[in-house]
């Protein structure tokens, strides 16, 4: 335990005290709430011998979802979750054996219904699994299956009534919201087209439309519960289409919603930004372009020092011109022989760019792969290589060169300050790294790898098949 316990001011600070009885003296317990999708620490105490332990401080936390996590205890019992409301000086009382069914209260009526009903679900949630299980070795017999999905319609009618009394009773506090937020919109039957058949797409547009309806973005307080981020990356992952110009649409209107409440906004555009900065998926970084253009360039974002802001329009800068379906920048630099060579002088149907060092262990075994597989295979497709070697290396390259026969268009810059600008300016942070061009030298996929190639390409022709 921390110091003595004093009559604490309820307008000030925080005092949280709780008992888990079953609780070995000296465990570790951590104060955490929850954050994008982890959760972060605030503060650990140990417990005394009675299962004691208590969190104080002069200066409230910020509201939310919270929870005591114990990291010794096991799997089933790590940690049970709370509301931290305006009211922040409350006791909580429960047992090792089952944290919810033994919960006990003082101080918070919000944390009084919340456990309330978590205490009813649980109860629900024991009752309806065997009637599931029951129903899914006889679901084949109507009159046995009807029986048991009565049995569990009444269970889900009276979860329903009873949540729906705990909103309308307790409008005003937060779990009600919380609560609330978690709801599944309703779907309506399928209206019925003109040609006599019901829109087989319906319950799916029905679905997304009114996907946020119940979900307050006014409340800075959501951002601290564990259902923010998934809802985010369900809406954007499953219910938009996998294309960037969907997830465009997508994304600003979750960042638009975002601007009822500045730390909303700035929680959207932070972890938008990031996630498709980072993201391993082909094509997915226009739409992180496409976020610094409409928020970051138009100075909406407001948070950033200036270095880092230089750093994520920068970043941006340099990746718009190499999206796909972009026509990509030129590349005139010598071959072996001296001679200048274009990259948009290459006539073919498809043009692999790649670059690659001679000294690099990746390059030394992945290049004279893919020579292998064009000499068998790509060449006969209509593709050609240009070979942009990243070091100055002359004598090296050359001789690499010659004993692994690469005999497609190879070229080197032995300006060191125009080889920088051209790695800069095809984002080459490592090698090797491959683009693939069509015949007019626009950029259909980059970042593959020798495995992937001639599946892409086949797409790419049988795309061409289609239209």
């Amino acid at each position: 335990m921390r110091s003595a316990i004093i009559i604490a001011d309820e307008t000030k600070g925080y005092d949280l005290k709780f008992t888990v009885k079953g609780l070995k003296e000296g465990s570790n317990c951590i104060l955490a709430h929850y954050h994008y999708n982890f959760q972060l620490k605030k503060d650990s105490v140990k417990s005394n011998a009675k299962g004691e332990f208590e969190f104080k401080g002069e200066e409230k936390y910020p509201e939310g979802m919270y929870l005591i996590i114990f990291p010794d205890a096991s799997p089933n019992k790590k940690y049970f979750d709370f509301v931290m409301d305006d009211v922040q000086n409350f006791t909580l009382e429960t047992d090792t054996t089952d944290y919810i069914k033994g919960m006990k209260v003082k101080g918070s009526e919000e944390n009084r219904i919340f456990f309330d009903y978590q205490h009813f679900i649980s109860k629900e949630q024991k009752l309806i699994e065997p009637l599931r299980e029951q129903f899914k070795k006889i679901k084949n017999n109507k009159d046995s299956s009807k029986l048991l999905q009565d049995k569990m319609s009444a269970i889900d009618k009276e979860v329903k009534a009873y949540k729906a009394e705990l909103l309308q009773t307790n409008s005003k506090l937060f779990i009600s919201k919380l609560l609330k937020a978690t709801d599944e919109p309703e779907i309506p039957e399928a209206p019925v087209q003109a040609d006599g058949k019901k829109d087989t797409l319906f319950a799916y547009h029905y679905y997304k439309t009114h996907f946020w309806d119940n979900f307050d973005f006014s409340d800075e307080r959501m951002l601290r519960t564990p259902i923010f981020h998934p809802k985010i990356k369900q809406y954007l992952d499953k219910l938009t289409p996998q294309i960037p110009d969907s997830i465009n649409i997508g994304v600003d209107y979750l960042i638009e919603r975002g601007k009822a409440n500045p730390e909303v906004f700035k929680y959207l555009v932070n972890l938008l930004v990031y996630d498709y900065e980072s993201s391993k998926r082909m094509g997915f970084d226009a739409v992180f372009v496409h976020i610094v253009d409409k928020y970051y360039m138009t100075n909406q974002v407001n948070w950033l020092d200036s270095t880092r802001m230089y750093k994520v329009k920068e970043r941006a800068f340099i990746l718009k011109p190499l999206l796909l379906g972009k026509k990509a920048q030129n590349i005139s630099m010598q071959d072996s022989t001296g001679k200048t060579v274009s990259l948009w002088d290459v006539k073919a149907k498809y043009t692999i760019v790649v670059f690659w060092d001679y000294s690099c262990g990746h390059c030394k075994k992945d290049i004279p792969a893919l020579n292998e597989l064009y000499k068998s295979k790509l060449k006969k497709m209509g593709v050609e290589v240009f070979a942009v070697e990243t070091d100055d290396g002359l004598k090296e390259w050359k001789k690499f060169i010659k004993e692994h026969d690469l005999n497609w268009v190879n070229v080197i810059e032995q300006d060191d300050y125009k080889r920088a600008v051209t790695k800069k300016l095809w984002d080459i942070y490592k090698t090797p790294i491959m683009y693939l061009l069509d015949e007019n030298k626009v950029i259909k996929a980059k970042h593959l790898d020798n495995e992937q190639l001639e599946n892409f390409i086949e797409m790419l022709e049988k795309e061409k098949i289609k239209k």
